[in-house]
C-alpha cells in the first residue's frame, strides 16, 4: 500500500513536496491509509473520512461527510452545489502555502465525525428518477474527484451509463459497492460498455 502512495506521489512530480506535507499530517492521526479510486484514502471505523486529489491547478483534500464540518476559515468547497450533500473539499493551488494547523484542526473534526457515526442523511438512490438518471452515491463521489472519469463517463451512452449504475446500486454491501467501484472505473475510462466485464 505505501508504495502504491508512493508512485501516486511522484506521479505528480509538480505537487510533490505538498503531498508529502499533508501525507505526514494525516499519518500522524488514527486513520487508516489506503488508495481508493487511484488516490490516497483515509478512514476509520470502516468509514472514508478523507481523500487527496491531485490536478493540474490545484490539490484537493476531500472530506466525505465535510459539510458537517464547522468550517471556520470559510475554506470548503462544494464542486457539485445542488448535487452533492455531504462531500466537501479544501484547494490548495500552487501559489498557496499549506496552514497545517489549520488543516489538522478539519482533520480532527472530520475524525470526531466519524467515530461519533455522524453522517449527512441521503435518500436511497434510484437509477432512473422522473426520467433522468441518478447515480449511485459512490460512483458520484469517485467522478468528483476524478474529472477524466466524469468526462469519459458522460461519453457513454444513456443505457451504458445505466448500466453502470445498476452494477454497483444492486449491490447490498458498501463494500461490495466499493468493489465493483474499483473494477469498472479502468473500463469506463477506456469507453467500454460493462459488459467488458464479462468478456475478459
Amino acid at each position: 500500500m505505501e508504495e502504491k502512495i508512493e508512485l501516486f506521489i511522484k506521479k505528480h512530480n509538480v505537487w510533490q513536496h505538498e503531498l508529502k506535507e499533508i501525507r505526514n499530517l494525516l499519518l500522524k492521526t488514527e486513520l487508516d491509509e489506503t488508495v481508493k479510486w487511484g488516490m490516497p484514502s483515509y478512514g476509520c471505523n470502516g468509514q472514508n473520512v478523507i481523500g487527496i486529489g491531485a490536478f493540474k491547478n490545484h490539490i484537493g483534500i476531500w472530506f466525505h461527510q465535510g459539510a458537517l464540518l464547522s468550517d471556520p476559515h470559510n475554506l470548503l468547497i462544494n464542486a457539485q452545489k445542488g448535487k452533492t450533500k455531504a462531500m466537501r473539499s479544501i484547494q490548495i493551488k500552487k501559489d498557496q502555502t499549506i496552514d497545517l494547523k489549520i488543516l489538522s484542526g478539519y482533520i480532527a473534526e472530520a475524525i470526531e465525525h466519524s467515530k461519533d457515526n455522524k453522517k449527512i442523511a441521503t435518500a436511497k438512490p434510484r437509477n432512473i428518477k422522473r426520467g433522468k438518471l441518478v447515480l449511485p452515491n459512490e460512483l458520484d463521489e469517485a467522478m468528483e474527484t476524478d474529472p477524466l472519469l466524469r468526462e469519459m463517463f458522460r461519453s457513454l451512452t444513456a443505457i451504458q451509463q445505466h448500466d453502470y449504475a445498476e452494477y454497483i446500486d444492486s449491490a447490498k454491501r458498501d463494500s461490495t459497492k466499493i468493489s465493483r467501484l474499483e473494477k469498472i472505473i479502468p473500463l469506463i475510462k477506456a469507453g467500454k460498455p460493462i459488459a467488458a466485464i464479462w468478456n475478459k
